[in-house]
């Protein structure tokens, strides 16, 4: 990476380096960081992170699943039990901004932002083409923080439906999905693809999102 040496700091630029000290390596299911070097050249900051090499290839060459995904049951668990250790870990820092909600979801979802939101340390970037299956192994780390409870099962979820029967096993595996406790997460990842969508992007995802919309309006 690299940035003026003024603004060589934040969320990102440190999210590996915080991501390692927090999880290590999250018995055996994220890449551990091996080392990380830091230099200055002519007003200019520049940072080499070295990781543990990942053999197996991820379960999508894009983060939007558009193939059948046939995982065991192991699978499935061991990734939520996964993520379920992710929640868990204590951190200041932030991946979803109660500001975001009040503006975002309104405007994209036409609901409120939901009140009453409980926390939860979130991976912030749970796709498919960031996901090993064997074993389970979390790749990208960058955006991690705090974020609404099951924010990561709504992001998967999201990636994941033009595959109605694999949506449907993220909804059985990931049960805060459809529950009150869950619609903050849900409303928010809705509103962020959306926006994306506005922005002539994930356009495929279109129709799918318009209709969760519509879901958790009327919810």
């Amino acid at each position: 990476m690299s940035a003026p040496e003024d603004k060589a700091s934040g969320k990102l630029w440190d999210g590996a380096l915080d991501a390692q000290h927090a999880f290590g390596d999250l018995d055996g299911h994220r890449p551990a960081l091996l080392a990380v070097h830091d230099a200055v050249d002519d007003g200019t900051a520049y940072r080499a992170e070295l990781s543990a090499r990942v053999d197996q290839p991820v379960l999508s060459d894009a983060p939007i699943l558009q193939h059948d995904l046939r995982l065991p049951e192991s699978r499935w668990q061991e990734l939520a039990g996964t993520l379920e250790k992710v929640s868990a870990v204590d951190t200041n820092r932030v991946a979803v901004r109660q500001q975001y909600m009040d503006r975002a979801v309104p405007e994209f979802v036409g609901i409120p932002a939901p009140a009453g939101i409980c926390w939860a340390t979130a991976h912030a970037d749970v796709h498919w083409a960031n996901l090993t299956a064997s074993p389970v192994r979390i790749l990208g780390r960058e955006g991690w923080g705090r974020a609404p409870e099951g924010f990561d099962a709504a992001t998967l979820y999201a990636y994941t439906l033009l595959e109605p029967d694999t949506a449907a096993r993220v909804r059985a595996v990931f049960p805060v999905l459809g529950r009150p406790a869950g619609l903050a997460a849900e409303a928010t990842v809705c509103a962020q693809l959306l926006q994306t969508v506005a922005r002539s992007d994930n356009l495929v995802l279109e129709d799918r999102l318009r209709n969760w919309a519509e879901e958790l309006r009327r919810r």
